[in-house]
């Protein structure tokens, strides 16, 4: 299908995510606002002095709020809907930029860190489940990538403003960001499969309308939906049936194999750490700041490039892929701070941290970087999917603080090189555990999906006529 002719069918889907997942352009923003802004605050010229332990604390505080944030976002979601939850956390997120820029105390920065955890992690439940539920099975993965495209752009507008730009710069895009998300994005439609779910079945058919550009097959599809709802409700939406339950045991176990892998390959503590890593590189060659900026260019190039050929080559093959050469990428990069930290003279090759590192943000961001976002949203069932969500975003949380713990203690007791080694074999075991457990979802739809999770083959989650018969069972 041409360009002209798939925005033509699927324009308000796609306006629809744009306008959702500008509170997660800027999530991507106070994810990353430590890297350039802590040698600030710790420099002479700044107006909130903080000291080293200080500067680490803003970077865990971030992610503490997203923990507890946890059931604030189940409820908010499940009750209220997808739409009014993307709402809710572009608003705190707009109160927390607010903080920041009008603060000189060190505390109110705190608070806000920790509230702007606290609504990211709202907007990374809510935003993935709407997308899903709102886009046709063809562009999908392309539609559920841009949450990840529109967080590294937030990425990219930290890095450059933060280490070229006044203080009050950055606060104030993220507040021109959550501003235009709380007053357009409540003109746009809410998901249908949450309005059948909750028994409002015109409603559903008025958003589906909306959404859908061929309206023969609108019937069709809502009927498909309350199927598929009605046999989700079926099943048990208790916590312990996260558990007992074989697909959402099996989802459970995706997740936990997918962020553990993104995180132990070392993004969070990369992230939050960009300057002083390749301080501690000793590069003659760019400086630091301009390095981060072309570090965020060349992640948010490769997210781009992910979401527009995963439908096309599958999710499973872009983890591979990636986490294959972001392994090979960090275990150069090892062997290089390890030579620098036993003595050996390597100015002369202090190119190869920055090649390593931006080869890392090419392939991390290919795969390892944006997959598990897209199955985490695909692979729930309506009955338990803001609770799995939220356990997979606890999954995404805690695998993102042990990580910046052990960098920490690794460097202070044995150096830079040994936390990159463990980084490294991360992603190589991350690259077994996928080719073995982890199920293809392109062009399946939820409902296919859910019949794999259930152990169906291949063969007959193919076949409509099966999948038709197993729905009604």
């Amino acid at each position: 299908m041409g360009t002209r002719s798939l925005l033509k069918d699927c324009w308000i889907q796609i306006l629809a995510t744009v306008l959702g997942t500008l509170m997660a352009c800027s999530n991507g923003m106070a994810y990353g606002w430590t890297s350039p802004m802590v040698p600030y605050l710790m420099s002479n010229a700044t107006h909130i002095p903080i000291t080293l332990h200080q500067g680490e604390f803003l970077e865990t505080i971030f992610l503490f709020g997203g923990v507890a944030g946890l059931p604030a976002s189940i409820f908010v979601v499940n009750r209220c809907g997808r739409k009014l939850s993307m709402i809710i956390s572009s608003f705190v997120g707009c109160l927390c930029w607010i903080m920041i820029l009008c603060t000189y105390s060190l505390h109110v920065v705190y608070v806000a860190r920790f509230f702007s955890g606290m609504a990211g992690n709202m907007v990374f439940i809510g935003a993935p489940m709407y997308i899903a539920e709102i886009a046709e099975p063809r562009i999908r993965g392309f539609l559920s990538a841009s949450i990840y495209t529109m967080m590294l752009l937030g990425f990219v507008l930290v890095y450059a403003a933060g280490a070229l730009l006044p203080f009050y710069v950055v606060p104030c895009m993220g507040i021109v960001l959550t501003s235009l998300q709380v007053l357009i994005f409540p003109f746009m439609p809410e998901s249908p499969y949450f309005y059948v779910y909750t028994n409002r079945d015109e409603k559903a058919h008025k958003a589906l309308a909306r959404l859908r550009s061929n309206s023969s097959n609108i019937d069709k599809e809502i009927e498909e939906i309350k199927i598929g709802i009605e046999r989700q409700k079926s099943e048990k939406g208790r916590l312990q049936d996260m558990i007992l339950i074989r697909s959402n045991r099996y989802a459970l176990f995706v997740m936990l194999v997918l962020n553990c892998t993104q995180h132990f390959a070392g993004i969070s503590v990369i992230l939050m750490n960009f300057h002083s890593i390749l301080a501690e590189a000793g590069s003659i060659y760019v400086s630091t700041a301009i390095s981060a900026i072309f570090f965020a260019i060349i992640m948010l190039t490769a997210v781009t490039l992910a979401s527009m050929i995963m439908d096309r080559f599958g999710r499973k093959f872009l983890l591979i892929t990636s986490g294959l050469l972001t392994g090979t990428a960090l275990l150069i990069m090892t062997i290089y701070f390890h030579l620098k930290n036993t003595g050996h003279d390597v100015q002369s090759i202090s190119w190869i941290p920055i090649v390593c590192i931006m080869s890392y943000a090419a392939t991390f961001k290919l795969g390892l970087g944006i997959v598990p976002i897209v199955v985490t949203a695909e692979i729930f069932s309506s009955k338990v999917k803001a609770m799995g969500m939220t356990i997979a975003d606890l999954f995404y949380v805690l695998p993102a603080i042990s990580s910046i713990h052990v960098y920490s203690v690794l460097v202070e007791n044995y150096g830079i090189h040994v936390p990159f080694y463990v980084f490294s074999a991360s992603s190589f075991l991350g690259v077994i555990l996928i080719y073995l457990y982890v199920p293809e979802t392109k062009g399946k739809t939820l409902e296919e999906i859910q019949l794999m999770l259930k152990g169906h083959n291949k063969k007959q989650v193919d076949s409509d006529k099966f999948v038709r018969t197993a729905l009604v069972s």
